[in-house]
C-alpha cells in the first residue's frame, strides 16, 4: 500500500483512480486507509463478491484459518466465517471497462511493481 501510495500523484497525471479493495467490513477498511494515511480508496468487498467475480478468492485450510482467526480475528475484520481471502490482484481497467493489464501472484508478499502499472497506464494513450 505505501509503494502504492508513492506513485499516486504520477497515476493522477494519467487522469486515472487507484481503489483497492478489501474483504474487511467497511469499518475496518477504514481503519487501514486512515492507518496508513492513503490518498486513495479502500472499499470493502464484504463476502469477497468481486473478487469471485474476478476469480481470485481461495479458502483457506483449517489450520491455516485457526491460526488467522487466533491471531487477529479474521471472521470478525471481514463479518463472517468463509475464511476465504482475495489473492493480491492488480488491474488497470481502461474506460470501456477493459482489463489492459493484470498481476495476480498466489505468494501474497509478491505484488505488482508500482513503474509497471505506470507504464500500462502510460499504454493506455
Amino acid at each position: 500500500m505505501h509503494a502504492l501510495q508513492e506513485i499516486i500523484p504520477e497515476i493522477k497525471s494519467q487522469n486515472a483512480t487507484l481503489i483497492a479493495l478489501t474483504p474487511e467490513l467497511p469499518d475496518n477498511s477504514l481503519s487501514t486507509s486512515e492507518k496508513n494515511q492513503l490518498e486513495f480508496d479502500v472499499l470493502s468487498d464484504v463476502h469477497n463478491t468481486i473478487g469471485k467475480e474476478f476469480g481470485v478468492v481461495y479458502s483457506l485450510t483449517e489450520e491455516v484459518a485457526a491460526s488467522y482467526n487466533a491471531g487477529f480475528d479474521l471472521n470478525k475484520f471481514n463479518g463472517d466465517t468463509s475464511n476465504e481471502l482475495p489473492l493480491a490482484a492488480t488491474y488497470v481497467i481502461d474506460t470501456n471497462g477493459v482489463i489492459q493489464y493484470a498481476f495476480l501472484d498466489a505468494d501474497y508478499t509478491v505484488r505488482a511493481e508500482p513503474q509497471a502499472i505506470l507504464a500500462a497506464l502510460k499504454n493506455l494513450k
